[in-house]
C-alpha cells in the first residue's frame, strides 16, 4: 500500500524502477536463459511468480524465469529443481538476476562473478549489498533505514549516488518492490510503461494480488 501510494505520488523510485525494468526486459532474450537467484535465507519466489504472470501477460517467453534454488528437494517438480549449478553453465546470451534481500554469500558471489567472466549479463536488486552490487550490470537499490545508512558511508560512487534519491523510499517492502519490477518489464513489453503502470499501481492501491500456484 504505501509503495504504491508513493510511486504514484512522484516519488522517484518509479523512475528508477522503469529503468531497471527496461534494462531487465531488454536482457530476457533467450527462452529459459533469465536465471533467477536469491540467498539461502530468501529466495525470489514472489519475484519469480510475478514475472512468470507478467511473461504471459506480454507474451514475452523470454521473461519467464528459471528459478535457481540453493537446495531444491529431491522430490520436488522440474521447474523448482534447479539448483546453483545452473549458474556455472550460463552462456553469454543469458542473464543472472540476483534478488539479494540480505548478504549474498561468497558461494553465489563466486558462481555470479564466473558466470559474467563467461560473458552473461548481471543484474542486481538488493537492499545494500557491496560485493553484490559492484560486480552488477545494473543495480537497483531499495534500502531499508539501516542499509540506506551503510550505502550512504560506502565508499563506491555506484552506491553512494543512491544514497539521496532513496531517503524518502525508506520503509518500502523488498517484496512489494519486487512485484512492481516486474510489473515494469511487463508494461515495457507491451510499449505502456508509462501510462499502463500507473494505471495497474492505481488498481492495486485497493488490492494487491499474491503469486501464482505454480511457485508456492
Amino acid at each position: 500500500m504505501r509503495l504504491l501510494r508513493e510511486l504514484l505520488a512522484g516519488d522517484p523510485l518509479l523512475g528508477q524502477t522503469q529503468d531497471f525494468a527496461r534494462v531487465l526486459n531488454r536482457s530476457a532474450t533467450t527462452p529459459g536463459g533469465l536465471l533467477l537467484v536469491g540467498t539461502p535465507t530468501q529466495e525470489p519466489w514472489h519475484m519469480a511468480a510475478h514475472l512468470d504472470d507478467e511473461s504471459r501477460l506480454a507474451a514475452m517467453p523470454e521473461l519467464k524465469p528459471t528459478l535457481v534454488r540453493w537446495q531444491p528437494p529431491a522430490d520436488a517438480p522440474p521447474h523448482l529443481s534447479i539448483g546453483l549449478e545452473r549458474i556455472e553453465r550460463t552462456t553469454r546470451k543469458e542473464t543472472v538476476f540476483v534478488v539479494a534481500g540480505d548478504s549474498a554469500p561468497d558461494e553465489l558471489l563466486e558462481r555470479v562473478f564466473d558466470a559474467k567472466k563467461l560473458g552473461a549479463r548481471i543484474l542486481t536488486m538488493a537492499t545494500a549489498e557491496a560485493e553484490i552490487t559492484e560486480m552488477a550490470h545494473e543495480v537497483l537499490i531499495i534500502p531499508d533505514e539501516d542499509a540506506a545508512a551503510g550505502v550512504r558511508e560506502n565508499p563506491s560512487p555506484q552506491l553512494a549516488a543512491t544514497a539521496d534519491s532513496h531517503e524518502k523510499s525508506l520503509g518500502i517492502s523488498f517484496d512489494a518492490a519486487q512485484h512492481v519490477v516486474s510489473m515494469a518489464a511487463g508494461e515495457f513489453s507491451r510499449g505502456s510503461e508509462k501510462s499502463g503502470l500507473k494505471s495497474r499501481l492505481a488498481r492495486m492501491i485497493d488490492s494487491i494480488t499474491g503469486p501464482g500456484d505454480e511457485w508456492a
